[in-house]
């Protein structure tokens, strides 16, 4: 993610026409730039512990009737 924002390039569109091109974009990313990116909003979200450490392991126990 250490691209650069081209400002010189400027798109006009309806929110519809955007989010057409959203999904278009993200039905044809390969799964190294999904995951690139979830991990990218992770640090942004959360910090850099939230990409480096481990998940949390949490047990429940249910009694059932």
């Amino acid at each position: 993610m250490n691209e650069r924002i081209d400002r010189k390039a400027i798109s006009i569109g309806s929110f519809k026409e955007l989010e057409k091109q959203n999904i278009q974009f993200w039905a044809i990313a390969g799964a190294a730039e999904k995951f690139k990116t979830i991990t990218y909003l992770r640090e942004c979200f959360y910090g850099h512990e939230a990409t480096t450490g481990r998940l949390q392991r949490v047990y429940r126990v249910f009694k059932r009737s």
